[in-house]
């Protein structure tokens, strides 16, 4: 069998076994058959269905608990952060890139979710940001302050996208937001313009230059 044969008939395993996740409605903790009833079950070898539990695994989807079996967990971006961050960040114009990236998918949400914004979403946001008062506190907000926007669109993928690169872009930048920042957003959410947001992130990031 050729290399891409081999790369085929791997990807079809793995396109089944994430088939079989999802016709089961498999949750975090669930536990997944074994190897051999994989392998029975979608008729490939049992070789095949250990690279796919690996290519899970390493995605932070399943994890293998020593003589108990193979189990969901709960998707963390965090783990391809650390798995990834090694092979790219090394140089300067990756670190601004991902600072840029993070600044786009940011405005996109921001954008996107206007049209749904409540008094409601604007209070609880206000409160994010006047409980925050130590340095500790300050690291987090901004985290707590887009997973809500995000959860607010209801958009999954663009939610993930946004996790992974806020990952790793706090692997190399050291990003604080100032209160003052987050006021700002806010101003900009309730009167439904964004004009001057762009200018307000490149001043935080430091990309204006």
């Amino acid at each position: 069998m050729s290399g891409s044969q081999k790369v085929k008939v791997y990807e079809e395993v793995l396109q089944q076994v994430k088939a079989y996740i999802e016709e089961h409605h498999l949750s975090p903790g669930d536990k997944l058959p074994s190897e051999r009833e994989l392998s029975e079950l979608l008729n490939v070898g049992r070789s095949s269905i250990r690279e796919a539990f690996r290519a899970l695994e390493l995605l932070g989807l399943i994890e293998t608990r020593r003589g108990e079996g193979t189990f969901m967990r709960t998707y963390r971006p965090y783990h391809m952060v650390e798995l990834l961050s090694t092979f790219i960040l090394h140089e300067a114009r990756t670190k601004d890139e991902l600072a840029a990236a993070k600044m786009m998918l940011e405005l996109e949400v921001i954008n996107k979710i206007l049209p749904l914004l409540t008094e409601g979403h604007i209070e609880h946001l206000t409160n994010l940001v006047k409980g925050t008062n130590s340095e500790k506190e300050a690291q987090t907000l901004h985290h707590s302050f887009f997973q809500y926007l995000f959860e607010i669109s209801g958009n999954e993928l663009l939610n993930r996208m946004w996790q992974l690169i806020d990952g790793f872009a706090n692997t190399v930048h050291d990003i604080t937001f100032s209160n003052s920042f987050y006021k700002k957003v806010l101003e900009e959410m309730e009167r439904g313009k964004l004009n001057d947001l762009r200018s307000w992130y490149e001043k935080e990031l430091n990309l204006s230059n």
